[in-house]
């Protein structure tokens, strides 16, 4: 059997970015991305994450509007190889009549019935009704703190999810 999915969103599980403006998380370094012209980007980010995620047993997979820029910016900073992402090329980045998030529909897509988990900031109980309607196989939609950033206790849970898929 193959391993689960985890699709990682960057703002909010890996960057922090809604904590206090002046107050860089302890165990965090600060970059600074030019994604677009004018002002760039600071972006949080801990560079240990990346070998906690690998040791989690999934398949990586970036579920972020960083889409491939991603894998040039924050994946060398945390110590991640290149990973393969969701495409949100056309996306609508507003939330659906239906309450269900941009991401969703395309992330069940992605996961081709595959068992996954995703961390986000912005799951809603919409989302959790949408993957089991849509999703057959076992889902995870794991809420980050965006004030705080994947924590001691989101990994566990990421590694409880993972094990009860083995057994």
């Amino acid at each position: 059997m193959s391993r689960p999915l985890l699709f990682l969103d960057v703002d909010g599980p890996l960057n922090p970015y809604a904590a206090k403006a002046e107050r860089r998380p302890a165990g965090y370094t600060t970059i600074r991305v030019a994604l677009h012209p004018g002002r760039p980007l600071r972006v949080w980010l801990h560079p240990d994450h990346g070998r906690s995620l690998l040791a989690l047993g999934y398949d990586l997979c970036w579920a972020t509007t960083w889409m491939d820029a991603a894998n040039r910016w924050i994946a060398p900073v945390i110590g991640l190889p290149e990973l393969p992402y969701v495409d949100f090329t056309g996306a609508l980045f507003t939330e659906r009549p239906d309450g269900v998030h941009w991401k969703t529909e395309r992330i069940v897509a992605h996961a081709e019935g595959r068992p996954f988990a995703w961390v986000d900031d912005e799951q809603t109980p919409p989302d959790e009704t949408f993957v089991t309607t849509h999703h057959r196989a076992p889902a995870l939609l794991h809420h980050v703190n965006p004030r705080l950033g994947l924590r001691d206790a989101d990994f566990e849970t990421l590694r409880e999810f993972a094990a009860a898929l083995a057994t």
